[in-house]
């Protein structure tokens, strides 16, 4: 039997996709993000490469993400372009049959807003332009701390970078929010009855409830408990949970007050908060998908997200 026509040895696929992510960012969290899995299956992939291998560990495990080891980093030279080589002849087969190409989005948001905000919108997006394909990871580094190109990149503004055009998307302010279900077992008439309630924090930003309270003339208000959660979108889901009342950043709490999953006790007393702004390299060739997300972007404040086809995540 010629070498040729010898059955391949080949480790399971994900597990592949999975290291090769994981190696490529130096972190099994920025890698769960880029293919839309739990950090947990990232670290499963990988233990059964490993496993299927049988050879030494592929990283170390540092404080913060992870490091390669030489075996990781053999590993990552070879797996790299194999999956690149794929996904090349895979798109070269779709067009030698007369496919149309589609052309490629790439956009890196804040998690949060992706899926409070964008995510539920993009329906209307495709629907719109079938010949787009949006490919979304989500992170919150600064721009130029990216180490990969991005066509769109949303983030907190205004800000100035360097090679960077920018166009606000959506402004915001932050205000209490919780459950109906909640509201109706301990009204809040007024702030000082938020004595009786559990306040949700989140990690990143620990002073909002002292400044919303000192704005509202309560400085001195000591709840009945308080729980931390280390992203805004686990504090919007505890919230509409009925576990207590979050600090909601209007914008991505608009489609819940409308649905009815939140209300805002309070809303004439808010925060202000920066505006999401879509940042765009001016260098290089031009993405004219860009262009049009951009548009796109700038329109869609307006338009709810229930006029989509599916629920917000």
């Amino acid at each position: 039997m010629g070498e040729t026509s010898r059955r391949r040895l080949l480790p399971p696929l994900n597990a592949v996709r999975a290291f090769e992510a994981a190696a490529r960012h130096g972190s099994f969290k920025e890698a769960a993000e880029e293919l839309s899995v739990t950090h947990g299956a990232i670290s499963r992939q990988v233990h059964l490469l490993e496993e299927w291998l049988g050879g030494p560990a592929l990283f170390r495990r540092l404080s913060r993400g992870v490091a390669r080891t030489p075996n990781g980093e053999f590993l990552l030279a070879e797996f790299g372009p194999a999956l690149d080589r794929i996904s090349a002849a895979a798109r070269q087969y779709r067009n030698r049959r007369g496919q149309r190409a589609s052309a490629v989005l790439r956009v890196n948001a804040l998690a949060t807003f992706s899926l409070r905000w964008l995510l539920p919108r993009l329906t209307l997006f495709r629907d719109e332009h079938p010949d787009i394909e949006v490919r979304l990871a989500t992170s919150n580094e600064p721009l130029d701390a990216l180490r990969e190109d991005y066509d769109i990149i949303i983030r907190g503004g205004p800000d100035t970078f360097h090679g960077y055009g920018s166009s606000p998307v959506v402004g915001e302010r932050r205000l209490p929010v919780c459950s109906p279900a909640l509201l109706a077992r301990l009204p809040l008439v007024t702030v000082g009855d938020l004595a009786a309630h559990t306040l949700l924090h989140v990690e990143t930003m620990p002073k909002l409830w002292r400044d919303w309270l000192i704005e509202s003339g309560h400085a001195g208000l000591q709840p009945a408990a308080t729980l931390t959660l280390d992203h805004f979108y686990l504090s919007i889901q505890a919230a509409i949970d009925g576990l207590g009342v979050a600090m909601g950043p209007t914008a991505l709490v608009t489609d819940d007050l409308t649905a009815g999953r939140l209300v805002a006790p309070f809303p004439r007393i808010s925060l202000p908060a920066r505006t999401y702004f879509a940042y765009f390299p001016q260098h290089g060739s031009s993405n004219s998908a860009g262009e049009i997300f951009r548009t796109w972007l700038s329109q869609m404040p307006d338009k709810p997200a229930e006029a989509t086809s599916r629920e917000p995540i």
